[in-house]
């Protein structure tokens, strides 16, 4: 007992463990919308379920901690659950990928809507809430430690509601802006959790007992974090070239003789691509280049969401003089562009948020590329009548403005509907394609009312060239030409102060779902398991 009271009579070492526990808590809930964003996205409804789960785990660890110091006070029990928690967190990047997989894949065949939110929400459940649930029980059981008389229970507790605090706020900025871009989030996780795992040892090696548990403890801590370190978001793929985290995005590149793919998440698909052969995409691309060819004076273009500069290589390819310029959040994408996908040096990208770009300059455009929308993580800002507005002013006066819209739906107000009707309640000529063999469509929108024209025309003009290249566009501006339809504006419009996108979004998104997982079902009804399993 005496060693036992060294190491806790002065508190410190109890306003050390509040300390580091609060910092953890933060720390595994930005970690958790890291590991979910590659597979459900990193839209606000994810992080509400990440945020809801983890403050029913922290109430609940609160309750019964608070009671379970009452009933037998012994600072053993706190960190052998410390302990506990620590291993569990560290097996969370191995362990919880397989559990989100294995949810989702029984989600396929038990649910027909609501896929991700059930998805979501059961793997925050499996996953996250029992370690968060643990480290809930920290501060009462402290309380019940420190505290010694009525006299300084204020300040005591104050103390230790303060130590909880700064460590949160450290545990926010930490891996936000340090561990996950510099290590990654499974690394992030072990970090964290070791963190956890030293308080628990230090303290069971300052009062000479628990030798077993925490030997244990940390044998399944390296097994754990060894395991979580090797272990990929896509742990399917054995040909990736490139699996990496930004501040903003998980990132896989993937390359073969034909082409290099950027993917920012696991389950939605392509987001970049570059074609080794200088030839046509045959994605959204292709069609989002009679954009110039509409605008009365093609000679600049800014393109709001760069990417890796497919469409900037594109352009650059088929209109050599017009100049190029990119604005792109994420500087690791940019990174990207000119380390895979052979994005040109000399056309500038800057790094920042497209709506804050436009606000703090005065420069006018030709054409505008917005294409800043990825799944149902559309940036709400970028979404608005104000934003149009703001894109408008910014081109010149019979300029376009070129939007990629994703996700496709028959949905009478899906996510399309509204941002087709914000848009047309800003332009006066709206023209609308959908990609065959995709889910995007082409949304051309300008004051000029001879664009159509001005498309015909310069197509011909092309043609006339007698290049190969030339030909290979206007066969692909033909198509583009005879596909477009006019669009009538709606009463649908996503304001600065009211635009749920994300709610849209995911709607769309779990009918398209619902449409893909309709085959599986069947095969599940006809053949059982081992049909799927085929």
């Amino acid at each position: 007992m005496a060693a036992e009271n060294r190491i806790l009579k002065s508190k410190w070492y109890l306003y050390l463990t509040e300390f580091f526990a609060g910092m953890s808590v933060m720390a595994v809930e930005l970690g958790a919308s890291r590991l979910l964003a590659p597979y459900f996205s990193s839209s606000q409804i994810v992080w509400t379920i990440i945020i809801g789960t983890i403050m029913i785990a922290m109430a609940l660890g609160n309750v019964w901690g608070g009671r379970s110091a009452d009933k037998n006070p012994d600072p053993d029990k706190l960190y052998g659950r410390m302990l506990f928690a620590a291993v569990w967190i560290a097996a969370i990047p191995f362990v919880g990928k397989l559990v989100i997989l294995g949810i989702s894949a029984l989600l396929v065949v038990t649910v027909s809507t609501n896929f991700l939110i059930w998805a979501a929400f059961l793997s925050c459940m499996i996953v996250f809430v029992y370690p968060l649930f643990l480290l809930g029980t920290v501060t009462p059981s402290l309380v019940k430690y420190t505290v010694s008389s009525l006299d300084d229970s204020g300040k005591t507790v104050g103390t230790l509601g303060a130590a909880n605090t700064v460590g949160s706020i450290i545990g926010t900025f930490v891996p936000t802006f340090l561990s996950i871009p510099a290590v990654g989030t499974a690394a992030t996780f072990v970090i964290f959790s070791g963190i956890l795992l030293l308080l628990g040892a230090v303290y069971f090696i300052s009062v000479k007992r628990g030798a077993v548990k925490t030997v244990i403890s940390l044998v399944l801590f390296a097994a754990a974090s060894v395991a979580g370190l090797s272990f990929g978001f896509a742990f399917w793929e054995n040909t990736l070239t490139l699996e990496d985290e930004s501040v903003y995005n998980y990132l896989q590149v993937r390359e073969d003789d034909t082409r290099v793919i950027l993917s920012t998440n696991v389950l939605f698909g392509v987001q970049s691509v570059y074609q080794k052969s200088d030839t046509l995409t045959g994605m959204y691309y292709d069609y989002a280049l009679a954009a110039p060819l509409m605008a009365e004076q093609p000679d600049s273009l800014l393109i709001l969401g760069m990417g890796t500069g497919t469409y900037a290589t594109q352009c650059a390819r088929y209109f050599p003089d017009m100049t190029v310029e990119g604005v792109e959040i994420d500087e690791k994408i940019t990174d990207l562009a000119h380390r895979y996908f052979s994005l040109d040096e000399s056309i500038p990208v800057t790094t920042y948020d497209g709506r804050a770009f436009l606000a703090g300059t005065d420069k006018k455009y030709d054409v505008i590329m917005v294409d800043a929308y990825q799944d149902i993580t559309i940036p709400f800002q970028m979404s608005s009548q104000e934003f149009f507005k703001m894109v408008r002013s910014h081109l010149t006066e019979n300029g376009v403005m070129i939007v990629n819209m994703n996700m496709i739906s028959e949905r009478e107000n899906g996510i399309n509907a509204y941002l087709q009707d914000t848009i047309a309640s800003v332009f006066p000529e709206v023209y609308t394609v959908n990609v065959n063999g995709a889910t995007n469509r082409e949304l051309f929108a300008s004051a000029n009312p001879d664009m159509l024209r001005l498309l015909k025309q310069r197509t011909e003009e092309y043609l006339a060239l007698d290049s190969e290249m030339a030909y290979d566009l206007c066969v692909m501006m033909q198509k583009v030409a005879e596909n477009l339809t006019p669009y009538q504006a709606g009463s649908r419009i996503l304001t600065d102060d009211k635009a749920p996108v994300e709610l849209l979004g995911m709607q769309t998104i779990d009918d398209m779902i619902s449409r893909e997982l309709s085959y599986y079902k069947e095969k599940f009804e006809q053949e059982g398991i081992a049909g799927l399993i085929g």
